[in-house]
């Protein structure tokens, strides 16, 4: 019988631990190695997943004026939008399938969903009429093929122990976080093809700037959909590590111990729905507005604005890298509860950025159209940038706290619907941030706008405090461990 050793007792919930550091866990090598195994495979479907969204994040808004030169500002917050809402009602579906299946199954439809509907996106420009629907429904179909994020969550959560979590879902965070933040970088590699690029007459494809970055989403769907079939094993252990019975095993070990009994944390669990629900509202409204505020800031282009925020975008996952490693250097000192105090400050510090009082400088390439363009000066460059590097310590931290606090909070229970119901929290965040902050910004501008997300992250840090307390692992709560 293995259990924790006094020192693992005393760690705190979001503690220091290598990936597969197995102390005295009873475990053979070879089921070891394939446990592992399966676990890296879908770290790289959650990297693949985040840069479903964010691959074309720079390029939607010029590519949906070219196509379709009805669309306006508001339209891109609801195609933006339309990614997440696929995901929110896909998330808790894929999370109750996998309970009951192979995850595999779900994995591999969701795949293969979000495969066909990049298809879809590379040609959007071929109808004669109603382009912008075509691509409304494509991104539509994309989150929801990214609905299976939930169950990548749940697998890995029940695949690792107590000892394990904390790495293996920072890990995955880590992974979430770089595809969202990185996707723009291969955006901003084929925007050197430019907007004409090359056309496959044969298929009447059209390979330019704006379709190479979903094609290639094509590709690695299907390599990823192959790795998922010939490497992917079903494996679930308890909190000690020792394999626990579960319909979602191919194979039965008469050893397995059965999962312990106890409530999970409601308010627990809503509260941090609810940070996360903050932390991914931020993170969408600034990489929706971050390419439409530029061009009318700084008289961007449209290919100067995919290139140039590309470059800062790229910059920024090279920051959350850093920050990643950061994290569990924190850990060991901090308590997991009070990070996120941390970084919600940093991003009330981040939005606070309301454009400096100077009569002197026009509002450079604002469209007449929008009223506040006559009255709101610029906001300079360096303000611009100081706000991005800003977000980008926010939003990887909060991520990273978050889904690890859940996963515990949890405890060794299946998690897939739990997670599915976290995602979808974040979903409905990356429905409503660029619906707010597009119809916000076009009407009232950027001072009214980030103003207003002020507002709403104060509130949330008041919630936090009241929370904090409650924000512990399951095995503590019922005494399986000592905090």
């Amino acid at each position: 019988m293995a259990s924790f050793g006094v020192g693992a007792e005393q760690e705190p919930l979001l503690g220091d631990h290598t990936p597969g550091s197995r102390g005295d866990i009873i475990e053979t090598e070879e089921h070891y190695k394939s446990r592992w195994r399966s676990i890296r495979i879908l770290y790289f479907t959650m990297f693949l997943s985040s840069v479903g969204f964010s691959i074309v994040i720079m390029s939607i808004w010029p590519y949906l004026q070219k196509i379709d030169q009805t669309a306006d500002a508001s339209f891109l917050g609801w195609v933006i939008a339309t990614f997440s809402l696929g995901q929110m009602a896909a998330s808790p579906l894929f999370g109750l399938w996998s309970n009951y299946r192979p995850r595999k199954e779900p994995l591999i439809v969701s795949i293969f969903i979000s495969v066909a509907a990049n298809c879809l996106y590379a040609y959007v420009h071929l109808p004669p009429s109603h382009n912008k629907y075509y691509m409304l429904v494509a991104r539509g179909l994309v989150g929801f093929g990214a609905g299976n994020v939930a169950v990548i969550r749940s697998y890995i959560a029940g695949a690792t122990s107590l000892q394990e979590r904390t790495s293996a879902m920072a890990n995955t965070s880590a992974c979430q976080a770089l595809g969202f933040i990185l996707g723009p970088v291969f955006q901003t590699c084929f925007a050197l093809i430019g907007e004409k690029g090359v056309t496959w007459d044969t298929i009447k494809l059209q390979i330019n700037m704006y379709t190479a970055p979903v094609l290639l989403s094509v590709f690695l769907g299907i390599l990823n959909i192959i790795l998922i079939l010939t490497i992917l094993r079903e494996h679930r252990v308890d909190d000690s590590g020792r394999q626990c019975k579960n319909i979602n095993f191919e194979e039965v070990s008469t050893d397995e111990v059965q999962v312990p009994q106890g409530n999970i944390d409601q308010v627990a669990v809503v509260a941090t729905n609810v940070l996360f629900f903050v932390v991914l509202f931020i993170f969408a409204l600034f990489e929706t507005i971050v390419t439409p505020l530029t061009m009318d800031m700084y008289a961007w282009t449209r290919e100067q604005a995919v290139l140039y925020d590309g470059i800062i975008l790229a910059a920024l996952g090279v920051e959350a890298v850093i920050i990643f490693m950061g994290i569990k250097l924190v850990s060991k000192n901090l308590h997991n509860n009070s990070i996120p105090n941390t970084t919600f400050g940093e991003i009330i510090i981040t939005l606070w950025k309301s454009p400096r009082e100077d009569h002197n400088e026009g509002p450079t390439g604002c469209p007449f159209e929008q009223a506040w363009c006559l009255y709101t000066p610029m906001i300079h460059l360096a303000q611009f940038l100081i706000a991005a590097v800003l977000v980008g310590i926010g939003y990887p931290s909060c991520n990273v706290m978050s889904y690890t606090l859940y996963s515990k909070i949890l405890g060794p229970k299946p998690q897939g619907v739990y997670m599915g119901w976290l995602t979808a929290s974040g979903s409905a965040a990356r429905i409503l941030g660029p619906v707010f902050i597009s119809q916000v910004y076009t009407a009232w501008g950027p001072r009214w706008a980030f103003s207003l997300v002020c507002g709403l992250v104060l509130l949330t840090i008041t919630l936090l405090g009241v929370v904090y307390k409650r924000l512990i692992a399951f095995s503590v709560r019922h005494g399986g461990i000592q905090e």
